[in-house]
């Protein structure tokens, strides 16, 4: 969280109690000076705070202290932790919601050996994904959209096989959003190119090792799944293919 938040937070707490912070100076935490917060017309020295013996203009009032009440502590208190909250909450990832146990594929069901799901194995199952933004780091790894393809069963927007010569994606299940990004376009980034592609399935974290996923495991939730369309565009060279970290946005 910026410090510009972290100020406009303090500021409209503060000022709810009829003291308007304007700016402060050499703010310091566990236990250390926290300098002064200067309020509209006086310069206010708050329970706990060190006076920095700055040298105010002619035209100011001279330093008073304010009384340590307890509504006043409380104040200040209660601003420092919702400052702590917010940070946290910005921070905040997207944490698992379940485990999914593997399965043994049927014998010559699983296309794509490396990537089978294992007996035994736990895998972590999402229905949330890192939050969107300009730059949006991912994972993104290939598909074969075509019927036969290591993609399993047809595209999840409109129950269709689509040519791997096309730009296009799979999204993990919370930047797939219950099929809202379904045709729509995404940017993607590497290593200074760009190409533009069309969401057209999800890249499923809730569920996986079934023949409708092809016998792989649940996507991590951070997941962009392109064609091979979608590597050629960005420049990746071939003996690279498989996984590369990117970034993308909204188109």
């Amino acid at each position: 969280m910026s410090v510009t938040r972290h100020w406009d937070v303090m500021r409209s707490m503060v000022s709810s109690h009829h003291v308007l912070i304007t700016s402060w100076t050499g703010l310091k935490l566990y236990g250390r000076p926290l300098g002064y917060l200067r309020t509209s017309g006086m310069k206010q020295k708050l329970p706990g705070l060190m006076h920095n013996h700055a040298r105010e203009s002619s035209h100011q009032t001279s330093p008073i202290k304010m009384k340590q009440t307890p509504s006043t502590i409380f104040l200040i208190l209660f601003s420092l932790l919702l400052i702590l909250s917010i940070s946290c909450i910005d921070a905040q990832s997207c944490n698992p919601s379940g485990k999914l146990r593997g399965t043994k594929p049927p014998h010559g069901k699983c296309v794509n050996d490396p990537d089978c799901c294992k007996v035994g194995k736990l895998y972590d199952t999402y229905t949330c994904s890192p939050r969107v933004t300009k730059q949006t780091e991912a994972k993104m790894t290939i598909n074969n959209f075509e019927k036969g393809g290591d993609g399993g069963g047809p595209s999840e927007c409109d129950d269709n096989y689509h040519s791997n010569d096309t730009p296009i994606v799979a999204l993990s299940t919370g930047w797939y959003n219950k099929g809202s990004r379904c045709f729509k376009f995404i940017n993607i980034q590497y290593k200074g190119k760009s190409v533009k592609a069309k969401v057209v399935d999800e890249c499923d974290s809730t569920l996986g090792c079934d023949d409708e996923h092809g016998f792989q495991p649940p996507c991590p939730n951070n997941v962009v799944d392109g064609s091979k369309a979608v590597w050629e565009a960005l420049g990746v060279p071939k003996s690279e293919w498989g996984e590369a970290e990117v970034t993308w946005s909204d188109a």
